[in-house]
This record gives C-alpha cells, sequence and structure tokens, in this order.
C-alpha cells in the first residue's frame, strides 16, 4: 500500500504566507502598469503635466524595484524607455 502523505504545519504556514506574498506582488505590479499607462498616455498626448506623471511612475518603477517586484534591470529599462519617448516629443 502506498503510504499517505502528512502534511506539515510549517507547510501549511507557507501556503498561507505564499498566498498573501502573491497578493501583495499583484497588487503592486498591477498599481505599476497603471502609472507606466499614465505616463505613457501623458506623453503620447503631449500634455503639459507628462513630466510630473513620469516622476510618479519612476518612484513607482523603484520601489517596486526594491522589494523585489521587478528586476533591477527592468526597472532601468522602462526608467530609460520612458525618458527617451518623453525626449523625442520634445524635439
Amino acid at each position: 500500500m502506498a503510504e499517505k502523505k502528512v502534511i506539515k504545519r510549517t507547510g501549511l504556514k507557507n501556503v498561507r504566507q505564499n498566498k498573501k506574498r502573491r497578493a501583495r506582488n499583484l497588487a503592486e505590479k498591477k498599481n505599476l502598469k497603471t502609472f507606466l499607462k499614465a505616463a505613457r498616455a501623458a506623453i503620447a498626448a503631449s500634455a503639459k503635466d507628462a513630466m510630473e506623471k513620469i516622476g510618479k511612475a519612476i518612484s513607482v518603477i523603484d520601489k517596486a524595484a526594491e522589494r523585489g517586484i521587478i528586476h533591477a534591470n527592468k526597472a532601468s529599462r522602462l526608467k530609460s524607455r520612458l525618458n527617451l519617448a518623453y525626449n523625442k516629443t520634445k524635439k
């Protein structure tokens, strides 16, 4: 007969922790995408507050990278592309 698998209390705790972390990470990632979308829309519309929205987006990007939501290189790439797009519209 096959042995019955026993789930330890620490395993159950890990499952609970992972659910919380996943929910937090997904919310943070959604927030990041919202700010990026707002910044890109402001750049495309050549809005006067585009630089302000880019600043907020960069702040959110840095916080996400610091918390490990996104990789540091991805954060750098996103910030660079936002600034490039903004500078392209200024010319």
